[in-house]
């Protein structure tokens, strides 16, 4: 077993406000422990160091909680999970919130589900394409906050997730620290899917280490045309 020293945790996330409990740097040690064996079957993570799991998966995941006001008993949908960052993360660090993991692989999904029952946490792990399961009513507009992580250009990824966020909630997107431009040219697709001025807080993760969150609150219903196919949203700018 790997000991990624989660512990160590505890107190950076005491500094935020975040009760990061005993019993949840252990989950977090396990699931750590987890992806590195599931690791060597499928591609899940470049990123295999303890100290930088420790830091770029972990930490990184449970800075949300510092720039985002989580309601108890939250609706969360991380959209593009991949190995479940955030969202897993953020269930272990705050149980009381309802999770759902949106991802188009299959073989993600297994191992989420694999996680999930090993670590006895409930969650929902969903085998979609953001763009459909944007348009599917049981999830359209159903969540008080959608996030994701580095898995597209801003106004690509607001795109992919605004639709699941109902009017009144919060578009999150985790970036890394010079996301200013890219915000600026994200405007015009936020405003078009319903959201109102995006806002930047940025974060140290480490010295010389920056990570970002542009949050955007959900003012008005998505227009029904989205979220298109995936080949117009890569190609054309809202």
């Amino acid at each position: 077993m790997t000991d990624f020293k989660t512990g160590s945790l505890i107190p950076l996330c005491e500094e935020f406000g975040l009760c990061l409990t005993k019993e949840a740097a252990e989950r977090l040690d396990l699931y750590g422990n987890l992806l590195l064996e599931w690791n060597e079957k499928m591609n899940l993570t470049a990123i295999t160091e303890p100290e930088e799991v420790l830091y770029k998966h972990f930490y990184d995941c449970l800075l949300f909680f510092s720039a985002t006001e989580v309601k108890k008993g939250a609706k969360i949908i991380d959209v593009g999970t991949g190995a479940g960052f955030p969202g897993l993360v953020l269930k272990i660090a705050r149980p009381d919130i309802n999770i759902t993991l949106l991802d188009g692989l299959g073989k993600r999904i297994t191992f989420l589900n694999a996680v999930l029952a090993e670590l006895g946490t409930e969650g929902e792990a969903i085998h979609l394409r953001a763009e459909e399961g944007g348009r599917k009513p049981e999830l359209r507009e159903k969540f008080d906050i959608a996030t994701a992580r580095a898995v597209a250009n801003l106004a690509a990824l607001a795109e992919y997730c605004v639709p699941f966020v109902k009017p009144g909630g919060l578009f999150v997107a985790m970036k890394g620290g010079e996301p200013h431009s890219e915000v600026e040219n994200a405007k015009s697709a936020l405003k078009t899917l319903g959201c109102g001025e995006p806002g930047i807080i940025l974060k140290n993760l480490r010295e010389n280490e920056k990570r970002s969150f542009i949050i955007a609150k959900k003012i008005s219903q998505t227009p029904p045309k989205y979220p298109r196919n995936s080949a117009k949203i890569s190609k054309a700018v809202l």
